[in-house]
Formats: structure tokens, C-alpha cells, sequence
């Protein structure tokens, strides 16, 4: 089992898109200790005073010291539109976080799922608990180094802000000062994984955890499944080996003729039932059937003028599916449909259209991220008059275009219809509130601050965000993943 103490993010690595990889990090210089700049200094009142009483005025003190003062930058520092200067650092506001880690791998995983587990919903308790799946991006001539990461990340304290004298005396602080492990079972692969998406399946016997499915789209164009039930119990069985059979795809499909990024599970079959779309614009739907076999369609669903980007499942009609393209459209379909074209198609963006997540809590909306930064909502109820033949320009519900680069993930808050993350190519991570209104006064209010909508809740800096996901069981969780590693 390799275990170790999770560590900082490495320097940035080189931009993945369009097969070219990243070279391996060496790691961020560490960061020195500050020094007391008043550490010779008496700490006599008394003596303070005799040392300053030279029977000068106050003014010229004052005076004295506003000369003498470190020049400081008063303006508002926003992260993805203002850059830094040479030999200036960018440091969290540790305040702002209850929770707050970052770790590194060997290869950047630019992909990643996160797990449900049996450790309870809506978690509030530290040290925290999550298991999670990613793939790794290793250089080009590395590719046999490639990897599934199955993870359990464990002691994940709350940051260190200061406490009141009542919670510092209790154990459950000394609970919260855990250091954080990272734990992991790594699957062989020989292809850089585009993307990799988790699925549950519920055990037959309420005493056993939930068969555990992940699907690996690579760069090979193959989409492999499998099974990581065994690899999450050997967390937390001491002993347990796992075989070169485990680790082994349970299928291997190879429907498509080149690489993709979209993929998906349906959340309302059980059993398994996966969408693959490729660069082509083809879109597969594959099924686990009787006896774990695995079948696909032999006629592929078509439509769009260029790549899939993103793919997702209704999350309320189990045979309703939307796809997201470089060709500015979204498209939604029904499975059943035999002549496999879209059943609606809407314009979104003159741009790709990268990422889109369908609102869980509210299943009419759909929100979108294209590659000119700018994201928005859909109300898929006035969709109705659109036509597959001829795209539809529809008007977004809501709309910002606060990010300068390319979104890259967004996802809605699991329970709250109004949260969204998002991640960009400005190394930031962003939350948003749709809820704020626009005509309040006080929300209007930015601090001075221009060009900030009143519904961004928070910006978080991150090099080379590539995907977020929210913990659906830990409120306020979020994780991603970049060219720097996890956070």
C-alpha cells in the first residue's frame, strides 16, 4: 500500500490539450519562515517608553514613521485578471476556509471522481474522511506510467484559525490537529486517461458496500471498466492484497475510431449504463446486461459538426440525455429514438462549448462553460420550440462572463439549486450564488471593486484547474484537480 503524508503542489506543469503533455514538476521551493521583526526589541512598557521619550511631539513621530512605513499596494487583487509581479507571491486568506489542503502526485490526474461512502451524510465533524478515483497525464514518452488512483484521503483537519479557550482544552481538538494521509491502490494503464467517471452499484446484501465501477476514456480511444470495490475495502482491511486479476478491466470497449472526453453514467440504472462521445461528434450508449456483459449500439448517435466536449444524463427521465460541442450547440436526445439524431439542438455560444452540469435539485436547468470564459444557465422549458435540423439561438436565464480564459468544469451544489462551481483556465476556482438578486441594493455593493457580479461568492487560486466536483455527503466540500495537483 503506498502511503505517505500528502504534500504541496508542484510547480506548473506544461498545458495538456491537444495530446501534448506535461513534463514532470519538480516540486515549489518551501516557503522560509517569517521572522519577528521585533524580536530584540524589550517588551517593557516602561522601558519602551524611556527608550522613545527623546522630548520630540507626537507629529513628528507620526511623521517619521508614514516616511519610513513599507510602501503597500492598496488595490484589490483579483486572481485570473490581475497578474503578479516579479518576486510577489499570491497566499490564501486562511480566515475564509474552514477546510483547506493541497497534495501532488507523481503525474498530474486531470480527471477525478469523487466516492459516496458508508461514513454517514451531511458530515460537519473533522478530522475528515474521502475516497476518491483520478487518472494520470504522465509525458508522452512515460505513457506505461500511466495509472487508475484509487484514493483515500483521511485526516483532513479543519484550518487553524484561532479557537476560543473552551474548544482548545477539548479532545476533539486534539482529533482536529490530524496530519492528512493520502492513501492509494494504483491500476496499470498504458494511455493518458481524457477522463474517468465513478458509478455505484447497491449490494445484494445490506452487510457488504456498494459494487464500485469506474470508466477511463484514454487517449487510445478505448473506454475501459473497472471493478475498484476490492481496492476501497483494502483501505480499511490490514492485510488485504490485491491481485493483478483486480486490476484488470472487466471490459474494454472500442466503439469509437478516436479520442473523446465525454462520458457519463446514468444515475437511474443500477446496473450500469454509460454515454461515450468522441472528437468525432459520435456519441455510443453502452449497457451492463445479464451477467455483467457489456453491450453496446452498433449505430452511434449523430449530430453535431464537431467534438462532444461534455455529456450528461437527465437526472430526472432515465432515457433523456444533453451534449455539450466545439460546435457552439447543445443537443438533447432520446435514446429511443431510432433514427439516432438529436431531438432538440440550441446554440449556447459562438465559442466550444467545453462543460455543462444538468441541476439535480431543479431539473429544468442546465448550465454551460465555453472557451471565451463566459458560462450561463439554460432554461431547458423554453427549449421546446427548438429543432434538431435547424439550432435554435435561445437566451440564457442567467449569464457571466467574469472568467478571461476558458472554463474548464462546472458543476451545481448537490442540494442547494442555486450554488455553482466553476473552474477556469485563469487558475482560479469560483462559487457563485444564483440566488443574489440583482436589483439589491447591498448586493450591488463590491467594495469599489469593478467589474465583480454581486453572485460571485468566492474565487479560490489554482493553477490549471481542470475539474471541480462538490463531496455530495461533506456540505461545502469541494475538490479539483489541475496541472499542480489536488486541492
Amino acid at each position: 500500500m503506498a502511503k505517505r503524508a500528502a504534500e504541496v503542489f508542484g510547480s506548473e506543469p506544461n498545458s495538456l490539450k491537444d495530446g501534448r503533455r506535461p513534463q514532470n514538476s519538480e516540486s515549489m521551493d518551501e516557503v522560509g519562515e517569517f521572522e519577528d521583526e521585533f524580536e530584540d526589541e524589550s517588551d517593557s512598557e516602561e522601558e519602551v517608553f524611556e527608550a522613545g521619550a527623546d522630548g520630540r511631539p507626537d507629529e513628528e513621530h507620526e511623521a517619521e514613521e508614514s516616511r519610513d512605513a513599507m510602501e503597500l499596494d492598496q488595490q484589490t487583487f483579483i486572481p485570473g485578471r490581475d497578474r503578479l509581479a516579479t518576486g510577489e507571491t499570491l497566499s490564501p486568506d486562511i480566515s475564509t476556509y474552514e477546510m483547506l489542503h493541497t497534495l501532488s502526485t507523481t503525474w498530474p490526474c486531470l480527471s477525478f471522481d469523487i466516492l459516496k461512502d458508508s461514513l454517514g451524510e451531511n458530515r460537519k465533524t473533522y478530522p475528515a474522511t474521502l475516497y476518491a478515483v483520478a487518472g494520470t497525464q504522465a509525458e508522452s514518452r512515460r505513457a506505461k506510467d500511466n495509472q487508475t488512483m484509487v484514493m483515500k484521503l483521511s485526516g483532513l483537519c479543519r484550518v487553524n484559525q484561532d479557537r476560543d479557550e473552551e474548544d482548545s482544552d477539548s479532545d476533539e481538538d486534539e482529533d482536529e490537529d490530524a496530519e492528512p494521509v493520502l492513501e492509494t491502490k494504483s491500476i496499470p494503464l498504458n494511455s493518458t486517461t481524457n477522463r474517468i467517471r465513478a458509478h455505484q452499484t447497491p449490494s445484494d446484501n445490506a452487510s457488504k458496500p456498494p459494487v464500485t465501477f469506474t470508466a477511463t476514456m484514454t487517449e487510445a480511444a478505448e473506454v475501459l471498466i473497472h471493478n475498484v470495490t476490492s481496492h476501497l475495502s483494502s483501505f480499511d482491511t490490514p492485510g488485504m492484497i490485491i491481485t493483478p486479476q483486480q486490476n484488470k478491466p472487466i471490459t474494454t470497449l472500442k466503439m469509437h475510431k478516436t479520442e473523446g472526453y465525454a462520458l457519463d453514467w446514468s444515475p437511474l440504472v443500477p446496473q450500469g449504463k454509460l454515454l461515450t462521445g468522441d472528437n468525432y461528434g459520435e456519441i455510443f450508449v453502452s449497457v451492463c446486461g445479464d451477467g455483467g456483459k457489456w453491450e453496446t449500439d452498433s449505430k452511434c448517435f449523430a449530430g453535431h459538426q464537431s467534438s462532444v466536449e461534455d455529456i450528461q444524463w437527465s437526472p430526472s427521465e432515465r432515457n433523456v440525455f444533453a451534449s455539450a460541442s466545439s460546435d457552439g450547440t447543445v443537443k438533447v436526445w432520446d435514446v429511443r429514438s431510432k433514427s439516432h439524431k438529436p431531438a432538440l439542438s440550441v446554440i449556447v455560444s459562438n465559442t466550444d462549448v467545453n462543460v455543462m452540469s444538468w441541476s439535480r435539485q431543479t431539473t429544468h436547468l442546465l448550465a454551460t462553460g465555453s472557451e471565451d470564459g463566459q458560462w450561463a444557465v439554460w432554461d431547458l422549458r423554453q427549449w421546446k420550440g427548438a429543432q434538431s435540423s435547424s439550432p435554435l439561438a435561445s437566451k440564457s436565464v442567467a449569464s457571466f462572463n467574469f472568467h478571461k480564459e476558458q472554463i474548464t468544469s462546472i458543476e451545481w451544489h448537490p442540494t442547494d439549486d442555486s450554488i455553482v462551481a466553476v473552474a477556469a483556465g485563469d487558475n482560479t476556482l469560483t462559487l457563485w450564488d444564483l440566488a443574489v438578486e440583482l436589483d439589491d441594493e447591498e448586493s450591488r455593493d463590491s467594495a469599489g471593486v469593478e467589474g465583480v457580479p454581486p453572485q460571485l461568492l468566492f474565487v479560490h487560486y489554482m493553477e490549471m484547474g481542470k475539474e471541480c466536483h462538490w463531496h455530495p455527503q461533506i456540505p461545502g466540500c469541494v475538490m479539483a484537480t489541475g496541472g499542480g495537483g489536488f486541492g
